[in-house]
């Protein structure tokens, strides 16, 4: 049963609308068109054929009729009496030529099922040879019945019957209503529904913007109760996460300061210290130490802090990887950028440069030369961070972004957190692989 529901489903999913408007007006239309469908089905099968086959045997009678008296008495006059009796009683015109032989018309269906009624009402009531023709005239239907051999001189009698007296015009009208109701039900429909869905896509992008560190601000809640609370909801949601950021900052920037006032109290006191002797040794290690530590404070407070408070806006990439290269090059590496065309993208610029930074500093550490090169795709921009060092195995690719994993990245384990940590929160992501130059690629896929 799984197996042929899924069978099922999968070109379902090609013919089916992928957005929810799409589907939604689906859902409308389709019990729309059943149901206008059922309506026409039962006028068409039962009103209107129950008509049409009442007036094409009201017709075929009246002309059955007519040629019955005709052969009681085919006298001249009284044939021309018949003639226009029928004309003026029966609403048709008829006229006799005798000696004339019936030529079989080309027949040509028209909508509904008005000739195929008299057809058969015809052959029923007046059992002769005829023929129809439905398009020659557009006002009257011509038929032509061939006079029985019994009838002296045979012949042709030709009848005009007014199209009135074989079909109403009720089906037209019947049609244009159901036609014109399902379009104005189904355009009102649309445009409740588009209302609906508006809301519904602000709210999705309000999230994509805030998730990617846009801070668009409070949305307006609107559209039906459901949407409006899930409206509401994130709102209250993104003023909360706001408040334990804020917080947050506020109370490792705090710890921080109350760490740096005792090294600081260290590093002078260490200042005063003799520079002579083993004890200038050892005091210059002591400060190692300090300076050590106020970097791991700062990298700490960097990870927390995750550069929320910044905002997007459009930034040339190549020139970021120009300044991490140049910053690069005066620590002494060797670093190449290829870069080629402008790419301007919306990122946070002091974030982005610190995650690059990272990755280069991570790479400085255990490599000779690196290379920083960034291409454009059709919905991103990928920056590659090459080097020549010994890289990292591939069963520890991904546990050297977990924080403090010990030789991450040779200092405090942080830097390629920060780095991932700042690159999703911008939509794309950080993956690890070989690199053409024998050492380690970092791949960085930004969101454009």
């Amino acid at each position: 049963m799984t197996r042929l529901s899924a069978s099922w489903e999968r070109p379902a999913r090609k013919v089916l609308p992928r957005s929810l408007l799409g589907r939604s007006l689906l859902i409308i239309l389709i019990p729309l068109l059943v149901v206008q469908g059922v309506a026409l089905l039962i006028f068409y099968g039962s009103h209107l054929d129950l008509i049409s086959r009442r007036l094409s045997g009201g017709v075929a009678g009246e002309i059955a009729q007519t040629i019955r008296l005709l052969q009681a008495d085919p006298a001249p006059e009284h044939q021309a009496w018949l003639l226009r009796g029928a004309s003026q009683d029966f609403d048709l015109r008829m006229r006799l030529e005798p000696g004339a032989l019936l030529i079989a018309s080309k027949r040509a269906n028209i909508l509904g099922p008005m000739d195929d009624d008299l057809a058969i009402a015809m052959r029923e009531r007046v059992r002769l040879g005829f023929a129809m023709d439905w398009t020659s005239d557009p006002i009257q239907v011509l038929i032509d019945v061939q006079m029985p051999p019994s009838f002296p001189g045979g012949g042709v009698l030709h009848v005009a019957a007014p199209r009135k007296r074989l079909y109403t015009s009720m089906i037209y009208v019947y049609v244009l209503w159901l036609g014109g109701s399902s379009i104005l039900l189904f355009s009102i429909a649309a445009l409740f529904m588009r209302n609906q869905v508006r809301a519904i896509r602000r709210l999705a992008a309000a999230a994509e913007d805030f998730g990617l560190g846009r801070d668009t601000g409070a949305i307006r809640p609107e559209g039906a109760t459901e949407v409006r609370k899930a409206a509401t909801a994130f709102n209250r949601m993104q003023e909360r996460i706001r408040r334990f950021l804020t917080q947050r900052t506020e109370m490792l920037a705090g710890v921080s300061h109350d760490l740096r006032t005792p090294l600081t109290r260290l590093r002078l006191a260490l200042a005063m210290l003799p520079n002579e002797g083993t004890l200038a040794a050892e005091a210059a290690e002591m400060t190692a130490d300090v300076e050590e530590m106020e970097r791991m404070i700062s990298g700490y407070l960097a990870f927390a802090r995750g550069e929320q408070a910044e905002q997007s806006q459009l930034t040339s990439l190549p020139e970021i990887l120009e300044e991490v290269a140049a910053s690069a090059r005066r620590a002494g590496a060797r670093v190449l950028v290829q870069a080629p065309g402008p790419l301007s993208l919306p990122l946070r610029q002091d974030a982005i440069r610190r995650a690059i930074t990272n990755l280069v500093d991570n790479a400085r550490r255990h490599a000779s030369e690196i290379t920083l090169a960034a291409t454009s795709q059709e919905r991103s921009v990928l920056v590659m961070v090459d080097d020549d060092g010994p890289g990292i195995p591939p069963d520890r690719r991904e546990s050297v972004f977990r924080p403090f994993e010990s030789g991450a990245d040779g200092g405090t384990g942080l830097g390629l957190t920060i780095a991932r940590d700042i690159v999703r929160a911008h939509g794309g992501d950080i993956t690890l692989e070989d690199s053409a130059m024998g050492g380690l690629r970092a791949r960085v896929r930004l969101p454009v």
